[in-house]
């Protein structure tokens, strides 16, 4: 009965491993995007985003067969795996936490896109004044006839 027990932790090893493995990659592809979005380059960002919602697929679809592995309970509950799952939970918390970083850059980057919007239409409707027949002025793109 040992040998069954050493093979629960074998197991409960190689899908930690694996967990770790993958948490690894997605602190790599967060790097990679923080980079992306200084750079702004938006078709990087795009084929990042691709890769990180597939890992994080990936990584929720391992979360499951853990949750339903009864050899890592066992292992979990007899104190086998502390180790791991304290490196795995610290190196979730630094994605975690590089990712806000990332969501703060992304506001930051809208914003800036907001106020260069706002700057750039009250410059269009500064230099779009325009008199009409009867010598009243009239601005913006309501003098193109367009309506929003």
């Amino acid at each position: 009965m040992s040998s069954e027990s050493g093979s629960h932790e074998t197991t409960s090893l190689q899908l930690l491993a694996k967990q770790h493995e993958q948490l690894s990659a997605l602190a790599q592809i967060i790097a990679d995007e923080k980079q992306v979005l200084q750079q702004h380059d938006p078709e990087a960002l795009l084929a990042i985003s691709q890769n990180k919602n597939t890992l994080l697929l990936e990584i929720q679809k391992l979360d499951q067969t853990i949750s339903q592995n009864q050899a890592f309970a066992q292992d979990k509950a007899a104190g086998k795996l502390t180790q791991q799952l304290t490196e795995i939970t610290d190196l979730l918390a630094h994605c975690q936490q590089q990712n806000l970083v990332n969501g703060q850059i992304i506001q930051q980057s809208q914003l800036a896109v907001e106020r260069m919007k706002t700057s750039l239409l009250e410059n269009h409707n500064k230099s779009a004044i325009t008199y009409d027949s009867k010598g009243k002025k009239s601005a913006g793109l309501s003098s193109l006839g367009l309506k929003a």
